[in-house]
Protein backbone atom coordinates (compact mmCIF):
# COMPACT_ATOMS: atom_id res chain seq x y z
CA UNK A 1 0.00 0.00 0.00
CA UNK A 2 1.20 3.54 -1.08
CA UNK A 3 2.64 6.33 1.63
CA UNK A 4 -1.49 8.31 1.84
CA UNK A 5 -0.98 11.99 1.19
CA UNK A 6 -2.29 12.94 5.10
CA UNK A 7 -0.21 9.99 7.65
CA UNK A 8 -2.51 9.67 10.55
CA UNK A 9 -0.70 9.56 13.89
CA UNK A 10 -2.29 8.13 17.21
CA UNK A 11 -1.28 10.03 20.53
CA UNK A 12 -0.34 7.91 22.95
CA UNK A 13 -0.11 9.19 26.51
CA UNK A 14 2.88 7.57 28.58
CA UNK A 15 4.68 6.96 25.31
CA UNK A 16 6.62 8.89 22.65
CA UNK A 17 3.46 10.44 20.80
CA UNK A 18 1.73 11.65 24.41
CA UNK A 19 2.78 14.89 22.79
CA UNK A 20 1.22 15.93 19.94
CA UNK A 21 -1.98 17.17 19.42
CA UNK A 22 -3.93 20.17 18.29
CA UNK A 23 -4.34 23.59 18.84
CA UNK A 24 -6.21 27.03 17.71
CA UNK A 25 -3.65 27.39 14.97
CA UNK A 26 -4.13 23.72 13.85
CA UNK A 27 -2.17 20.51 15.08
CA UNK A 28 1.28 20.31 16.42
CA UNK A 29 4.09 17.54 17.12
CA UNK A 30 6.63 18.10 19.86
CA UNK A 31 9.52 15.95 21.26
CA UNK A 32 12.58 16.19 23.71
CA UNK A 33 14.87 13.84 21.17
CA UNK A 34 18.81 12.77 21.33
CA UNK A 35 20.21 13.13 17.63
CA UNK A 36 23.59 12.64 15.82
CA UNK A 37 24.64 15.20 13.01
CA UNK A 38 24.95 13.82 9.74
CA UNK A 39 27.89 12.51 9.03
CA UNK A 40 28.80 11.96 13.01
CA UNK A 41 30.34 8.84 13.77
CA UNK A 42 30.37 6.69 16.90
CA UNK A 43 33.89 6.73 17.56
CA UNK A 44 36.01 8.84 19.89
CA UNK A 45 34.23 12.10 21.44
CA UNK A 46 30.41 10.75 20.23
CA UNK A 47 29.62 12.19 23.21
CA UNK A 48 30.31 16.00 22.17
CA UNK A 49 28.28 14.81 18.95
CA UNK A 50 25.02 13.47 20.47
CA UNK A 51 22.79 15.94 21.20
CA UNK A 52 18.97 16.57 23.03
CA UNK A 53 16.84 18.76 20.95
CA UNK A 54 13.64 20.36 21.98
CA UNK A 55 11.33 19.86 18.86
CA UNK A 56 7.63 21.67 17.89
CA UNK A 57 6.33 21.37 14.78
CA UNK A 58 3.33 23.30 13.69
CA UNK A 59 0.49 22.38 11.11
CA UNK A 60 -2.33 23.47 9.91
CA UNK A 61 -5.88 21.60 9.90
CA UNK A 62 -5.05 20.27 6.66
CA UNK A 63 -1.72 18.56 7.73
CA UNK A 64 0.50 21.49 5.70
CA UNK A 65 3.76 22.16 7.87
CA UNK A 66 3.43 25.95 9.17
CA UNK A 67 6.69 25.76 11.37
CA UNK A 68 9.62 24.21 13.49
CA UNK A 69 11.02 25.35 16.63
CA UNK A 70 14.06 23.24 17.06
CA UNK A 71 16.66 24.15 20.34
CA UNK A 72 19.59 22.44 21.34
CA UNK A 73 19.50 22.34 25.24
CA UNK A 74 22.99 20.50 25.03
CA UNK A 75 25.28 17.36 24.60
CA UNK A 76 25.52 13.43 26.03
CA UNK A 77 28.65 14.81 26.94
CA UNK A 78 27.29 17.74 29.37
CA UNK A 79 24.13 15.50 30.67
CA UNK A 80 26.93 12.85 31.66
CA UNK A 81 28.72 15.31 33.15
CA UNK A 82 25.93 17.37 35.43
CA UNK A 83 23.32 14.40 35.03
CA UNK A 84 20.56 16.36 37.88
CA UNK A 85 19.29 19.51 38.79
CA UNK A 86 18.14 22.29 37.01
CA UNK A 87 20.84 22.98 34.96
CA UNK A 88 21.82 19.94 33.56
CA UNK A 89 20.54 19.28 30.39
CA UNK A 90 17.27 17.61 30.24
CA UNK A 91 16.14 19.97 32.96
CA UNK A 92 16.55 22.50 30.73
CA UNK A 93 14.63 20.37 27.57
CA UNK A 94 11.73 19.88 30.01
CA UNK A 95 11.82 23.55 31.14
CA UNK A 96 11.91 24.23 27.19
CA UNK A 97 9.29 21.59 26.38
CA UNK A 98 6.67 22.70 28.96
CA UNK A 99 7.29 26.61 27.66
CA UNK A 100 6.81 25.44 24.19
CA UNK A 101 3.67 23.78 24.95
CA UNK A 102 2.37 26.38 27.29
CA UNK A 103 2.28 29.09 24.26
CA UNK A 104 -0.15 26.87 22.23
CA UNK A 105 -3.55 28.43 22.93
CA UNK A 106 -6.36 26.04 23.16
CA UNK A 107 -4.09 23.43 23.19
CA UNK A 108 -5.88 19.30 23.18
CA UNK A 109 -3.53 16.29 23.41
CA UNK A 110 -4.87 14.00 20.54
CA UNK A 111 -4.57 12.45 17.39
CA UNK A 112 -3.21 14.48 14.31
CA UNK A 113 -2.92 13.45 10.50
CA UNK A 114 0.23 15.69 8.49
CA UNK A 115 1.62 15.67 5.62
CA UNK A 116 5.04 14.65 4.66
CA UNK A 117 7.80 17.08 5.23
CA UNK A 118 11.68 17.59 5.86
CA UNK A 119 14.19 20.35 7.10
CA UNK A 120 17.69 20.13 8.31
CA UNK A 121 18.95 21.74 11.78
CA UNK A 122 22.83 22.15 12.91
CA UNK A 123 23.34 19.08 9.96
CA UNK A 124 20.24 17.05 11.28
CA UNK A 125 17.55 15.92 9.37
CA UNK A 126 14.02 16.90 11.43
CA UNK A 127 10.56 15.70 9.50
CA UNK A 128 8.05 12.97 8.32
CA UNK A 129 10.12 11.35 5.51
CA UNK A 130 8.19 9.14 2.85
CA UNK A 131 11.41 6.29 2.58
CA UNK A 132 11.06 3.80 -0.44
CA UNK A 133 12.96 0.67 -0.85
CA UNK A 134 15.03 0.09 -3.75
CA UNK A 135 13.55 -1.85 -6.04
CA UNK A 136 10.36 0.53 -6.58
CA UNK A 137 7.62 -0.86 -5.29
CA UNK A 138 5.02 0.60 -3.26
CA UNK A 139 4.11 -2.10 -0.83
CA UNK A 140 6.34 -1.72 1.39
CA UNK A 141 6.92 1.92 1.99
CA UNK A 142 6.42 4.12 4.90
CA UNK A 143 7.05 7.18 6.67
CA UNK A 144 9.79 7.75 9.15
CA UNK A 145 9.27 10.55 11.73
CA UNK A 146 13.24 11.87 12.38
CA UNK A 147 14.96 12.14 14.19
CA UNK A 148 12.90 9.85 16.69
CA UNK A 149 12.77 7.29 14.14
CA UNK A 150 9.28 6.64 14.49
CA UNK A 151 8.24 4.32 11.32
CA UNK A 152 4.56 4.66 10.02
CA UNK A 153 2.93 2.35 7.70
CA UNK A 154 0.31 -0.10 6.79
CA UNK A 155 -2.60 -0.20 7.91
CA UNK A 156 -1.75 3.55 8.20
CA UNK A 157 -3.58 3.65 11.67
CA UNK A 158 -1.51 6.28 13.48
CA UNK A 159 0.57 3.59 15.32
CA UNK A 160 4.46 3.64 15.18
CA UNK A 161 6.99 1.18 15.16
CA UNK A 162 10.34 1.89 16.52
Amino acid sequence: MAVPEVIPIAHEPGYRTETIGRYAGGQFFASITYAFPDGSRRGDGWEESKRLYVVLHRFDSEGHHLDSDVWCAGTWAEQRRKPDGPDSVSSRAEARMAALLDGLSQREFGDIAIRPFRLTVDGVVFGLVVERHEDGEGDGDWAEFYPDRLGFSAPWDGLYDT
